[in-house]
């Protein structure tokens, strides 16, 4: 078990010159800029952020912020007789028939190997009840909420760690679609989430981690599976727009040598913090990083991914000792990736001696749940990695944390303004949107016309919006003779989130 429970970085696009990127394996490659289009095509509604400098033609006296969400602590703990850990490798998925959100488990037990997935169920996202589901005996009892596609399966067999909800299916008895096994990924179908079939279907390569997420506009499902790559553990990417033919996994995301020295880096302020659990088992000569899971997941106009990075600080005979701390990454291919605010924690490691269960092991949320203008992320927490003489009788549990929608990073300005200008685009909206925050100072768009020249003027937006509706002190979007535009924000103390334009 402990195998299991133990094993996390990831790799990125850096600018190093005018033309050319650090790309996915650290190798340079063209940025391609000479062959963008004159005008990028901005889809009505699709909210713009700013994760990466897709949409950016300049800035001028701005500052990326990347935010780290709230936590709220932990959401489902171990509160059966018989558990003591639980860990999560999929998001919450809303069923709209029974009218709540489902959640599967990984339930580790105080029976000696004895572990499998379980279930649990809530109306509100924040109250969880574990239904009795009468599908596997526990000491002598179908009063539990195991899943058991197979009672006679055993862990890691058993284990169905990914599923996710396809309400498009027209077969109801598909809706539900997950992996079975700990190891390779067997492709299940359920109508409830709780019975599952298994139609047989090829298994999916992979080793012990996997996620999965589904994107609803191009009606594609999203798997990466842990591979070996040239720093340790790293994922591969295996799509499929039926859930019955995969791909070939193509390793698409791992540490490289930047990881290497950020590690070491990250170990040793970790060691100095007297806050924070330290490992059990040190060895300066073990430190480094990979990457231990890696969710990938859509939102507006991009690829996001939560790489879960491991930080070794200790390899021994009977396993590796260390801690994880998880990033922000983001994609407009899924094969290239930009590591999002110079690879800075997004969750990290709560403080020890508070009762929080995410003080050492982090694995990352699959996707967020949006709540009105919130999203909420829903992840591991384990107090441990090395299992110490006398632990706690519990030592794993689901917390969640919030964050303001569009809120993983802002472009900030203080006292002196400060500006972005877009490149050119074109858009059937002729209403701006902005997400932001300028409650102590105001955001003022700019509209501007294929030479550069103000075409429109907003008047300040003054407050802190999720949804800001600009209105004009001159000049409109209603009668211009060109769709082609660019837009000029200029913001002083305030933090500019997203922007887009609506009919």
């Amino acid at each position: 078990m402990k195998k299991y429970f133990s094993r996390i970085t990831g790799a990125l696009l850096l600018l190093v010159g005018p033309n050319l990127w650090i790309g996915a394996f650290g190798t340079e490659v063209p940025s391609g800029r000479s062959h963008e289009p004159e005008a990028l095509s901005l889809p009505t509604g699709e909210r713009q952020l700013f994760l990466d400098d897709h949409l950016i033609a300049k800035t001028e006296d701005l500052k990326r912020t990347l935010h780290q969400p709230d936590k709220k602590g932990a959401v489902i703990v171990p509160d059966r007789p018989w558990e003591v850990s639980l860990q999560t490798r999929c998001a919450p998925a809303w069923d709209p028939e029974q009218g709540l959100y489902k959640l599967w488990l990984i339930t580790s037990t105080r029976i000696s190997d004895d572990a499998g997935a379980t279930y649990a169920e809530s109306q509100d996202g924040v109250h969880w009840t574990k239904p009795n589901l009468g599908q596997r005996e526990i000491e002598g009892s179908l009063e539990n909420n195991f899943v058991a596609l197979d009672p006679a399966m055993k862990w890691p067999e058993n284990a169905i760690e990914n599923v996710v909800y396809d309400g498009e299916d027209p077969e109801p008895s598909r809706r539900f679609k997950g992996f079975l096994g700990c190891y390779d990924r067997e492709p299940i179908f359920s109508r409830d989430g709780i019975h599952w079939s298994r139609p047989g279907l090829p298994k999916i390569p992979s080793q012990d981690e996997s996620n999965l997420s589904y994107d609803p506009r191009t009606r594609t499902f999203i798997a990466t599976l842990k591979q070996t790559g040239p720093f340790g553990r790293s994922h591969g990417l295996s799509t499929s727009r039926d859930f019955l033919a995969w791909t070939t996994p193509e390793l698409v995301f791992h540490a490289d040598e930047e990881d290497q020295v950020r590690a070491k880096q990250n170990i040793e302020e970790r060691v100095a913090n007297s806050e924070l659990a330290p490992p059990l088992h040190f060895d300066p000569t073990a430190y480094k990083a990979d990457i231990y899971n890696l969710p990938i997941f859509r939102y507006e106009g991009l690829y996001l991914a939560l790489p879960a990075v491991f930080h070794t600080t200790y390899l021994g005979d009977d396993g590796d000792d260390g801690f994880h701390m998880i990033q922000l990454a983001c994609s407009r291919d899924l094969h290239q990736w930009t590591r999002v605010g110079d690879r800075q924690t997004f969750i990290g490691p709560s403080d020890k001696g508070i009762g929080a269960y995410d003080t050492m092991q982090i694995l990352p949320p699959s996707a967020p749940v949006m709540h009105g203008d919130e999203m909420w992320f829903y992840y591991t927490g384990i107090k441990y990695r090395s299992m110490p003489k006398d632990p706690d009788p519990t030592w794993g549990a689901i917390c969640l944390a919030t964050l303001r929608r569009d809120g993983f990073l802002s472009l900030d300005a203080g006292d002196r303004p400060g500006s972005l200008i877009t490149k050119p685009f074109t858009a059937t909206g002729r209403t701006i949107h902005v997400n932001v925050d300028s409650g102590t100072g105001s955001l003022i768009i700019e509209v501007l016309d294929e030479e550069g020249s103000p075409i429109a003027e907003s008047l300040p937006i003054i407050g802190d919006f999720s949804d800001a509706v600009a209105k004009w002190k001159w000049g409109d979007l209603e009668n211009l003779n060109t769709r082609v535009l660019s837009l000029r924000f200029t913001l002083r103390n305030a933090s500019l989130y997203s922007f887009w334009l609506t009919d």
